[in-house]
């Protein structure tokens, strides 16, 4: 049996895994996921009770129950290297033994939902809807630095994608993954729209954003927006679904990203009030968990 060496999973004096500073026994199987770490505390507040607080730079960790369940809420930063570490070390809380160094014989399962903000890019998905990943693009490279990545990757939405889009950014092939199937039922009613969602590498130009530097491909956003797979459209831009699925399907666990859009990318429109809308996401996102 293999034991992995001090190097590969680092364990803190306490029994705490590295960068998330949380014992095994302190990891709920439902967890909710956010990047802004000021948000784990706002949905704890709709918690019954609490039985541990954990922070570390930008991973601030709540557990505790809602309504007989136990919740772990997890904040992970921005971006797709962010949700590498995060989900590796969740991972490892529930499947590793902290003290032999080895995998557990049994496989837990965890349950994810990252629950965040993002920029619409259809008329279908205004300003104040949410939207779940049901499909994701990823604009970064995590997944492929992982044995069988090919087996939870759409070959065909990526041969379309780099058909349709013209792809010119050298050295960059976008990835396509899709969210686990039955968390999208269990999450998603009437009230969120199903759509396929880019997980951008950077926030400015990745996005499409000008500033000072100019952009490899100005008319990206343009076929992005005119993008149709099977009747299906690119809704949205976020940052860290992509990773999330891809990582979670190679692991054995259920994983999506559900987004309160707060950005309209065509019409230039931007809500920065938008507390309302994420309180009332993170409710339905509680109940249905």
């Amino acid at each position: 049996m293999r034991r992995i060496p001090e190097s590969e999973l680092v364990i803190n004096a306490d029994g705490s895994v590295f960068h998330l500073h949380l014992r095994p026994d302190q990891l709920a199987d439902r967890v909710i996921l956010v990047g802004d770490p000021a948000r784990v505390t706002a949905i704890a507040s709709y918690l019954d009770s609490q039985e541990c607080e954990v922070s570390n730079r930008e991973f601030h960790t709540i557990t505790g129950t809602y309504r007989g369940k136990r919740i772990s809420i997890v904040s992970h930063g921005i971006g797709t290297d962010n949700i590498d570490i995060v989900l590796n070390e969740l991972d490892a809380l529930a499947n590793i033994d902290f003290q032999t160094r080895t995998i557990l014989p049994t496989h837990r399962q965890l349950t994810l939902v990252r629950i965040g903000t993002s920029g619409g890019l259809q008329p279908f998905v205004p300003i104040g809807s949410y939207v779940a990943a049901e499909k994701s693009v990823g604009f970064d490279g995590v997944i492929y630095f992982y044995a069988n990545n090919e087996s939870v990757r759409d070959t065909n939405l990526e041969s379309e994608l780099r058909r349709q889009l013209e792809w010119k950014i050298d050295g960059l092939r976008p990835y396509a993954v899709s969210a686990d199937p039955s968390l999208i039922e269990q999450i998603t009613r009437d009230d969120i729209i199903r759509g396929i969602t880019i997980a951008a590498n950077g926030f400015y130009g990745p996005q499409g954003r000008e500033l000072r530097l100019p952009l490899a491909d100005p008319d990206l956003n343009k076929k992005i927006e005119a993008f149709d797979y099977h009747g299906q459209k690119i809704t949205n831009f976020e940052m860290e679904s992509s990773s999330l699925a891809g990582l979670a399907a190679l692991m054995g666990h259920r994983a999506m990203t559900v987004c309160c859009i707060i950005a309209g990318r065509v019409d230039k429109r931007m809500n920065t009030d938008y507390k309302n809308s994420m309180e009332n996401l993170i409710k339905l996102v509680l109940e249905r968990i």
